[in-house]
């Protein structure tokens, strides 16, 4: 996973978190913009998110940004 990708789950993350609390859930599609400006990046997140780890389409936001820490 690229180091702009990391960056940006974790300021996401960082975020929900401050504003909604540690039960917050959020898909990998919080990462990015309504419109598809980065299909590459789109990819390597969803492929993170689904193929390599086969999580729920909700997680909860600390859970993903402790698994992002641990890359």
């Amino acid at each position: 996973m690229t180091q702009v990708l990391k960056d940006k789950i974790i300021e996401v993350c960082n975020t929900k978190i401050a504003q909604k609390g540690n039960t917050v859930g959020l898909s990998f599609y919080a990462f990015f913009k309504n419109e598809n400006d980065n299909p590459k990046l789109l990819m390597e997140a969803a492929t993170w998110w689904i193929e390599t780890h086969q999580l729920d389409h909700f997680e909860k936001a600390v859970k993903i940004k402790n698994m992002i820490k641990r890359l």
